[in-house]
């Protein structure tokens, strides 16, 4: 970079909430003080949050992941991951006396009440959501197969055919775009009039407060950097959620060494947020990366102020 355009003005707009969620920050812990009071190793099932920072940290600490319970002895402490499990794995470790902890995300589990309710009803359960993410294997795994049918488009609703149009409910998986799950949900309702709805929004709170900062910043932006794991559903819906609003560009990177520094081309206005698992550090790491290049005005864009906290397992409360 030359030494001309390290003198270029550059305003940064730094969307608030970013970074960790509760339910984050919960698991996380549970992590941490599984291993502090059992000792290392304790084996992890799947990744305990989407991102690779976190995943390697914990590693350093003792925490070994893995993809099933078959890998993990049967003496060691076993955590689930935050995005839940399907109900034969927590079975499968009691089958085995293995001490697990359910580090799953507590809007998630409300999610898997509802399912079980509206099944016990008698109905037929539509999740939106997308195939093959965690949280929707782990919510369908809540149920007997056949029980829940997924649906990710509104081209999935209009092929969807109901056996009992009065005996219908859906649910959602908790990281979706707010804006494409209300498309969705509208054509539900235009189809199926009947359909019970949840009680209370199933996209977290978490979830919508940083598609809503993203809105905020992005409009006249000519770039928009989201920090989050390839993996992770909710940092790329804010990636699609920044381009709708206004952002020129916007791409998806884990760290600061992922930047395409050719991106900033002709950029005077950039926006900058982080999806809810990845560490504010990694956002700092970022601004210091600009800073490094430009002559960085940092604007912070603030929607609401988040409060919420999840208690901890019985078991690690003390």
């Amino acid at each position: 970079m030359t030494a001309e355009l390290a003198r270029i003005p550059l305003t940064l707009r730094l969307a608030a909430p970013r970074g960790f969620c509760a339910g984050v920050d919960r698991a996380i812990q549970i992590v941490e003080k599984a291993i502090a009071l059992h000792g290392a190793p304790i084996y992890v099932r799947h990744e305990i949050v989407h991102n690779r920072t976190v995943v390697e940290r914990l590693e350093a600490l003792g925490a070994v992941f893995v993809d099933e319970l078959s890998e993990c002895p049967p003496d060691r402490p076993v955590v689930f991951s935050a995005h839940g499990v399907p109900k034969a794995v927590p079975a499968e470790a009691q089958r085995r006396n293995m001490i697990y902890l359910d580090a799953t995300c507590p809007l998630v589990s409300k999610v898997h009440v509802e399912a079980d309710r509206h099944y016990r009803d008698g109905h037929h359960i539509l999740l939106i959501g997308h195939e093959g993410h965690p949280e929707v294997i782990g919510t369908m795994g809540q149920l007997p197969d056949g029980a829940i049918t997924l649906i990710e488009t509104v081209a999935d609703v209009e092929a969807f055919e109901a056996a009992d149009a009065t005996k219908l409910s859906f649910v959602t998986q908790t990281t979706l775009s707010v804006d494409d799950t209300a498309e969705i949900v509208t054509a539900l309702r235009r189809r199926f009039p009947a359909i019970a709805a949840p009680r209370k929004e199933d996209i977290c709170y978490a979830t919508s407060n940083r598609q809503d900062a993203v809105k905020a910043i992005a409009e006249g932006c000519d770039l928009l950097l989201v920090i989050g794991a390839p993996n992770s559903s909710n940092s790329k819906r804010l990636v699609e959620v920044g381009l709708r609003a206004g952002a020129k560009a916007s791409h998806l990177i884990q760290t600061a060494a992922e930047i395409d520094w050719t991106w900033f081309d002709g950029v005077r206005l950039a926006g900058l947020t982080a999806g809810a698992s990845a560490p504010e550090d990694l956002v700092e790491e970022v601004i210091a990366a600009v800073g490094a290049r430009f002559v960085v005005s940092v604007e912070e864009v603030t929607v609401t102020r988040e409060d919420v906290v999840f208690k901890l397992p019985r078991a690690l409360a003390g």
